[in-house]
């Protein structure tokens, strides 16, 4: 890395890997259909998503969702209702799709939500 090469253009933002299946590249482009309500961004593009299983008509979503400022009250209330609407969001979205058994799960492995 030179001197300069912070003044380079960014790198272009990478999509799926290539050598995902393509029934975890549909889920993927679907679930692109769900924003989180705070920014207006795809739960995809924002980072939310980490982990992805498909197998038939059901579905294991894998969520990264950090809370920030864990010391404020009012501010957990928030986080908690954007992200019960992200998950109601996605167990909609999946079921709009076909998807019967649908189950999201947090960064640690716990069961957020199923449908």
């Amino acid at each position: 890395m030179g001197l300069f090469s912070i003044f380079q253009s960014p790198r272009k933002r990478r999509g799926p890997r290539e050598d995902l299946p393509s029934e975890v590249k549909g889920v993927v482009e679907i679930l692109r259909g769900v924003n989180d309500p705070e920014t207006e961004v795809n739960i995809v593009d924002e980072g939310l998503l980490y982990g992805l299983t498909v197998n038939g008509d059901g579905v294991e979503v894998f969520l990264l969702m950090a809370r920030s400022t864990p010391e404020c009250h009012f501010c957990q209330m928030l986080a908690i209702n954007v992200q019960n609407k992200i998950l109601r969001d996605i167990v909609e979205t999946l079921k709009a799709e076909g998807f019967n058994r649908i189950k999201i799960y947090n960064e640690i492995g716990l069961l957020l939500a199923e449908g």
